[in-house]
């Protein structure tokens, strides 16, 4: 006999007001923001970056704007064009899910580029204390997906699966729990013992994007794959295909950028002009 954890069917809206629907994925996204804003601060200053506090609001706001249009547009793109364009007004409805890493990991990084060349600060500097946060919004933006009860796992025997509703009878893997603690907690301490390190300058975001890519590829094995989608490679699915070039090429990265020769304990933000 199969052990069935029921799911506990929290409501994805925790408060009304009239009209107004406040749903916990958006609280999440909420909460990542400003919770990343403390842990940015705070990173600054171990590293002693040339940041202010204006200037930190200005980072965190083009990081919410990259993060928001790019997980949309990556979602559409990647995983459901056809249906999107059917009704394009739907692409506005984030409050519904839907949205990608690989998404929004490009607008993360147009935006940091962006500010570090409206500052003048240098580009790898900011690379590495935005993407030793980045782990925040990832775990937390998984606890949002299972009070959703979407992007769940596929059908298994062990003791702790769990009924989905909208899944059928039958016991899944809760992999939205496996990837907030992989890509969140997990993640969130790997990075910040290789940012505390103060190695070579890049070397975290390269961990970001190996360390990220690992995790996502293996928890994709007891994920369900999109209904939409199904398998695109054997047993592949198409968050392992845009994994896999990140695992590589981010694991190759980081250990280039960790034998170089670390920095100066002096860490300015600013660029030289004899830069």
């Amino acid at each position: 006999m199969i052990l069935q954890i029921p799911y506990p069917r929290i409501d994805p809206v925790f408060l009304h007001i009239g009209p107004v629907q406040l749903r916990w994925y958006g609280l999440m996204y909420m909460l990542s923001f400003v919770i990343s804003y403390f842990v940015l601060k705070r990173y600054a200053k171990i590293r002693k970056l040339n940041i202010s506090t204006d200037d930190l609001y200005d980072l965190l706001f083009y990081l919410i704007i990259g993060v928001m249009a790019g997980g949309r547009l990556g979602y559409v793109i990647f995983y459901d064009l056809s249906g999107y364009l059917r009704d394009p007004f739907s692409i506005l409805a984030i409050w519904q899910g839907g949205m990608s890493f690989h998404g929004g990991f490009i607008g993360v990084v147009l935006a940091a580029w962006y500010a570090a060349r409206k500052k003048q600060w240098n580009f790898w500097d900011i690379a590495d204390l935005v993407s030793a946060a980045v782990p925040i919004g990832l775990g937390l933006g998984r606890i949002g997906n299972f009070i959703n009860g979407e992007l769940y796992g596929r059908t298994t025997e062990v003791p702790w699966g769990m009924v989905f509703p909208d899944a059928g009878n039958e016991p899944r893997h809760p992999s939205q729990l496996y990837e907030a603690f992989l890509e969140g907690l997990a993640l969130l301490l790997i990075l910040r013992w290789i940012y505390i390190k103060n190695l070579y300058r890049g070397t975290v975001f390269w961990a970001l994007v190996g360390f990220y890519g690992l995790f996502r590829f293996l928890v994709e094995f007891v994920r369900e794959p999109d209904a939409q989608i199904g398998f695109d490679l054997g047993p592949l699915t198409r968050g392992q295909l845009l994994t896999v070039p990140m695992l590589v090429i981010g694991m190759t990265m980081m250990i280039i950028y960790a034998r170089r020769r670390p920095p100066e304990k002096s860490h300015p933000t600013r660029k030289s002009r004899a830069q």
